[in-house]
C-alpha cells in the first residue's frame, strides 16, 4: 500500500505529463475534434481537473463548488454506438482561458486538501488522469501534424526478421482479477478467480503489417493508421507519415483482427489464455509480469511512452513470458474474444458507480497488456481494457491461437 503523501506527489507527476501532452497542440487548434466518435480536445483540457474536483472535493470532502457549470460541462466523456455522433460545434464551448482559470483554481484548491483524502481516491485519480493521457496520446495521433508542435523522436523501424511460429501452451491455471487485500484495483478487477485453461497453441508474435498487407491483397479493407501512395503504403506517426514499417505490430479493430484470423484458421485468443501465455509457467506459480517479478524497465518492452510509436515485433525478447512469448505487454494492447463482463463478487465504487457498469453491455470487448502509452502502474497483471470492436483508433493489435 502507498503512503498518501506518496500517492500526492504521484497526482502531480501525472498533471506534468498531460500538461506536457496538452502543450502539443498548436493554441488555435483546442476546438478540433480529430475522432469523429469523441469530445472536441478542449474537452480534456477541462476534463481531468473536473473529475478530480467531482471525485475528491465535492464526493469524498463534500465542499461546495465555486463554477458548477464547469464541473458538469466536463465531468464525462463520450462512446457513442457507431453511427451515433456528436453534433456539438466550437461555439458550444467556453473559451480556452476561461478553461484554464477554472483548471488552475482547481488545482490551487485540491491541493489544500489532498492530504485530507483517503488512499482509493487518490488512487483513482492518478490512474484515471493516466489512462487519460493514453487516450488523449491516440486522439493526437489522428490530429494533423501541422496541428501539433512536433517533437525530436527516433523511430525503430527495422529489427531481425520475426519467424512466426505457433507456441504450445500446456495446460494449467491463469488467475483473472485481484484478492481486495493485495491493494488498489478497479471495480473490474474483482474479485480474484482461477480457471484452469485447456491446452492451446499461440503465435509467438503479434500480427504484424508485413502479414496483413497479404489479408489486404485477399481483399481485407486497410486499417486505420495506413494510408496508400500510389502503389505503396504509409503508416501515419504521431508526427507524419513514414514507409510501411512491415515488422511492426499492425493496430486494427477486433472485427478486423477476427476476420484475420479466421482468414488464416485460427482465432483469438480468450482473456484466460492471454493471462496463461503471459503470466503462467510450466510449473503451479504465476508471475507478475511476462518476464518475472522486475518492475517494467524499458528493456522489457514499449510502453509508458519510451516511444511514440511501435518498435518491430522482434525488438524487445527480454520481455518474453515463461514459455517465450513475446511482447505480451507492452507494443499494443491485444484484442482478446471475451466480452467486458464482470468477475464474481464484482462491485462498483461508491464514489465512481460508473466506471465499468455501463459497459457491461455486450458492445466491448476485452483488451489486455498495454501500449506504448499506457504507465507502468497499468501493468498490473490485474488491469483490464476495453473498447467496441469496430474502434479503429486506439493502439490495438493482436494474435491467434490454435485450440
Amino acid at each position: 500500500m502507498k503512503e498518501p503523501a506518496s500517492l500526492v506527489r504521484e497526482l502531480a507527476e501525472t498533471r506534468a505529463r498531460t500538461d506536457a501532452l496538452f502543450a502539443m497542440i498548436r493554441p488555435d487548434s483546442l476546438y478540433e475534434r480529430p475522432i469523429p466518435e469523441r469530445h472536441r480536445l478542449v474537452f480534456y483540457l477541462g476534463h481531468l481537473e473536473a473529475f478530480d474536483w467531482n471525485l475528491i472535493c465535492r464526493g469524498e470532502l463534500s465542499m461546495a463548488p465555486f463554477q458548477a457549470d464547469f464541473d458538469q460541462l466536463f465531468a464525462f466523456g463520450i462512446d457513442p454506438p457507431a453511427g451515433q455522433l456528436p453534433n456539438d460545434t466550437p461555439s458550444d464551448w467556453p473559451p480556452v482561458n476561461e478553461v484554464l482559470k477554472y483548471n488552475a483554481r482547481v488545482r490551487r484548491a485540491l491541493d489544500e486538501v489532498l492530504n485530507g483524502a483517503t488512499e482509493e481516491v487518490l488512487h483513482i485519480a492518478v490512474e484515471h488522469r493516466l489512462m487519460h493521457a493514453e487516450t488523449f496520446a491516440y486522439i493526437l495521433h489522428s490530429l494533423a501534424p501541422d496541428r501539433k508542435v512536433s517533437i525530436r523522436h527516433r523511430l525503430r523501424s527495422s529489427g531481425p526478421v520475426p519467424v512466426h511460429t505457433q507456441i504450445t501452451i500446456p495446460e494449467g491455471t491463469a488467475t483473472l482479477g485481484r484478492r481486495r487485500r493485495d491493494g488498489f484495483g478497479w471495480d473490474n478487477e474483482f474479485e480474484a478467480q482461477a480457471v484452469t485453461v485447456p491446452t492451446f497453441a499461440i503465435s509467438k508474435y503479434k500480427v504484424t503489417n508485413r502479414q496483413y498487407v497479404e489479408f489486404l491483397r485477399a481483399g481485407a479493407h486497410p486499417p486505420h493508421f495506413w494510408t496508400r501512395r500510389g502503389d505503396e503504403w504509409f503508416w501515419r506517426t504521431m508526427f507524419g507519415e513514414v514507409p510501411l514499417p512491415l515488422d511492426w505490430p499492425v493496430y486494427v479493430t477486433y472485427e478486423q483482427a477476427r476476420s484475420y484470423a479466421e482468414w488464416v484458421g485460427k482465432s483469438l485468443p480468450t482473456e484466460v489464455q492471454f493471462h496463461r501465455a503471459a503470466y503462467g509457467t510450466p510449473g503451479e506459480e504465476e508471475r507478475a509480469y511476462p518476464w518475472g517479478e522486475e518492475a517494467p524497465t524499458p528493456h522489457c518492452g514499449n510502453f509508458n511512452s519510451y516511444q511514440w510509436d511501435p518498435i518491430p515485433v522482434t525488438a524487445s525478447p527480454q520481455g518474453d513470458s515463461a514459455f517465450g512469448v513475446s511482447q505480451l505487454v507492452g507494443n499494443g494492447w491485444e484484442w482478446t474474444a471475451t466480452e467486458f463482463h464482470p468477475f464474481h463478487g464484482f462491485q462498483p465504487y461508491p464514489l465512481y458507480p460508473g466506471y465499468s457498469t455501463r459497459f457491461f453491455d455486450g458492445s466491448h470487448r476485452v483488451v489486455k497488456g498495454g501500449s506504448s502509452q499506457t504507465a507502468s502502474r497499468l501493468l498490473r497483471r490485474s488491469f483490464r481494457n476495453w473498447f467496441r470492436p469496430q474502434y479503429p483508433y486506439v493502439y490495438a493489435g493482436f494474435r491467434c491461437v490454435e485450440n
